[in-house]
């Protein structure tokens, strides 16, 4: 998927499947601190392809979460290869720590995962998967569906609005 040998992502748009799936290897990252955050690179528009994971190493382990749709997510552990070339239809490769969000949280300890869904009034759908929130340690992380790709923000969670989210614990 995406020209990346290996990736063949889940996709989940329920919150506590998504974090039933994966709340033990989330649980495993606690007080490791982030080394780098990757993202892919578009080297003719010279600026990110955020339709690719956003791959967040901690050392022994990395994990890659991307967006797709109006509320899909998928989460893989370790099966991006960084050093292989990207085969896709355009000059893609990947970039380390390329985005403030990333830079902020780079070097600090996981406190805590949770996955953030929005509620709305639509009986059709009352709740929908928005984001993979990260909170270190003095700083926050938040990978969102940005409609059918990935967003990246660092707000802090006192700034966040409290009506209409709700998170979901992971780890």
């Amino acid at each position: 998927m995406l020209g990346i040998e290996g990736y063949d992502p889940e996709w989940h748009h329920d919150a506590e499947a998504l974090a039933a799936v994966h709340r033990l290897r989330f649980a495993r990252l606690i007080g490791r601190k982030l080394r780098c955050g990757w993202l892919m690179w578009d080297m003719a528009e010279r600026g990110w392809f955020a339709d690719g994971p956003v791959i967040l190493d901690f050392g022994k382990h990395r994990v890659e979460i991307t967006h797709r749709k109006f509320d899909e997510c998928a989460i893989t552990w370790n099966t991006v290869d960084l050093s292989l070339p990207v085969d896709w239809y355009t000059h893609l490769d990947w970039r380390p720590d390329p985005h403030s969000a990333l830079r902020n949280a780079r070097g600090r300890p996981l406190r805590a995962v949770n996955i953030i869904e929005l509620v709305t009034t639509a009986e059709w759908r009352p709740r929908i998967l928005h984001a993979v929130e990260f909170l270190f340690e003095g700083a926050r992380l938040a990978i969102y569906n940005a409609m059918d790709e990935n967003g990246l923000a660092d707000v802090p969670e006192v700034d966040l609005p409290v009506h209409n989210w709700r998170r979901v614990h992971v780890a």
